[in-house]
């Protein structure tokens, strides 16, 4: 099967890569382009660990095919921190010990910042319904939940 010329930005980058017409963005993302932090935890679109913002829209990657990126800025996990410098919601993920295994925290990490993109101070209740297609199994969700509240919180002080 011949592959495409995708030309895309990624991360603030202009990009371009090859794939096939089937491939979804998720494994372009990880095979073609190395960038590995957005994982695929089930492939349906189900549990959020690929998430990524296409055109600022939170996206479950594993079910965007490659071609679908043609002239769409993306952002990934690792588009997240400025330069090295962790994003708030970074950092008070750790802060707040809100991950454990870690597999889910790259897809909760996106759509948390997506959402305070949107809204400044989401109340708990706003908090849970944006993150509701990102599935952890290992630490329930109140860490979490305390860990935007406190990026928020964060974001919301005069620099």
């Amino acid at each position: 099967m011949a592959k495409l010329h995708i030309t895309t930005t990624i991360n603030g980058d202009e990009m371009e890569f090859l794939a096939r017409p089937d491939q979804t963005l998720l494994s372009a993302l990880r095979d073609e382009l190395n960038l590995t932090g957005s994982k695929e935890g089930c492939g349906s679109g189900d549990c959020g660990a690929c998430s990524i913002e296409v055109d600022g829209r939170v996206t479950c990657s594993c079910l965007m095919l490659a071609p679908e990126a043609q002239g769409k800025t993306i952002t990934t996990i690792e588009g997240v921190s400025d330069k090295g410098t962790l994003h708030p919601v970074q950092r008070h993920f750790l802060e707040e010990a809100a991950l454990q295994c870690g597999f889910c925290t790259p897809g909760l990490i996106v759509a948390a910042k997506n959402l305070l993109e949107r809204n400044a101070d989401p109340s708990e209740e706003e908090i849970r319904f944006w993150l509701a297609g990102n599935l952890c199994r290992c630490t329930g969700y109140d860490k979490i939940v305390r860990a935007v509240q406190a990026a928020a919180a964060e974001m919301r002080e005069p620099a």
